[in-house]
């Protein structure tokens, strides 16, 4: 399959990276990316290299609805700014990123009120602590945040033990938050512990890091939680699988977690998925263009990794 790198900068720091890059693959169906972060390596990427094979040799499974609702992202920025990226594109959903290194349980306080305000009482607030918190401290902090009625807490611990003990603590604590695991299930060996332990009350799904689309449908069934499908910050290539995925699934009783385009500072098309009203459509994107396009020494490095996961036999669709 024909293959060209990708880079692009953020708009803002983002997981600790400053840029975005990946791998776009063009097949019969059309074009898949493969962009797992730099410092995972094999077999963690096999999957990611699964996903998108899938999405240039097979066609999407059929939708049962033809957009999908997606959340706000709203980083790790000051109060005073918070409210502006809650209400991009229309939605009415945000995600709040809290726990930043460097950053105290007032600066989070602070960032979900003004976005609490920005979106009014009729509004979603979830936050995502990306497994930063101790069991104690998530404690802690949800106590202080559950004042402005959160959807959901993301991630707050980084084991799946520790997010079945906090469940139990929260419900001790008279506290009615769910609890919602991305790492537990993308990044665990074992992504079905979690509906084992009832450490959560939802899935977070994304398609690269769970092997495709057909692969995050079968593991929703076999979780039987609520799904919210998110990104890996990706363009509009790899946002496609992810809302083809929405698409697809019986249920979607939250906002995705896919617009995560407005931390590009640029795309790989001239037609990205732009979210209007609070959606995005249901469609395939192709690249175009070379602006985004990765310099030579990130392209061979991209097209040696792709060498790795090939020679190793990788993982195929399916």
């Amino acid at each position: 399959m024909r293959s060209v790198a990708y880079q692009v900068n953020l708009t803002t720091r983002f997981r600790g990276i400053t840029s975005r890059t990946g791998l776009l693959l063009q097949g019969p169906a059309g074009w898949g990316e493969w962009s797992p972060f730099p410092e995972y390596e094999r077999p963690e990427i096999d999957a990611w290299w699964a996903a998108a094979v899938e999405s240039a040799t097979l066609p999407w499974p059929t939708p049962v609805r033809d957009s999908v609702p997606v959340n706000s992202i709203v980083p790790a920025v000051s109060a005073e700014v918070a409210g502006r990226y809650a209400t991009a594109g229309g939605c009415r959903t945000a995600k709040v990123k809290v726990a930043e290194r460097g950053q105290t349980l007032a600066d989070d306080v602070a960032r979900v009120e003004a976005v609490r305000d920005a979106l009014g009482p009729s509004g979603r607030v979830r936050v995502d602590a990306n497994g930063a918190w101790s069991v104690s401290e998530a404690l802690t902090a949800i106590r202080q945040l559950a004042r402005f009625e959160l959807e959901y807490v993301e991630q707050p611990c980084a084991g799946v033990d520790e997010l079945a003990e906090l469940r139990v603590a929260l419900a001790r604590a008279g506290l009615d938050v769910a609890i919602a695991a991305d790492e537990s299930i993308r990044r665990s060996g074992d992504p079905e512990r979690v509906a084992r332990l009832q450490a959560a009350d939802v899935a977070v799904l994304k398609v690269q890091p769970l092997g495709g689309v057909r692969r995050c449908l079968q593991l929703a069934e076999r979780l039987g939680l609520p799904v919210v499908v998110s990104s890996a910050l990706e363009s509009s290539v790899g946002i496609a699988a992810g809302v083809a995925l929405a698409a697809a699934l019986p249920e979607l009783p939250y906002a995705c977690g896919l617009n995560t385009l407005a931390l590009l500072q640029q795309d790989v098309t001239s037609d990205p998925l732009v979210v209007s009203e609070g959606r995005l459509a249901v469609r395939r994107v192709a690249p175009d263009g070379e602006a985004w396009q990765a310099p030579p020494q990130t392209d061979l490095w991209w097209r040696q990794r792709r060498a790795t996961v090939e020679a190793a036999g990788g993982e195929v669709a399916g």
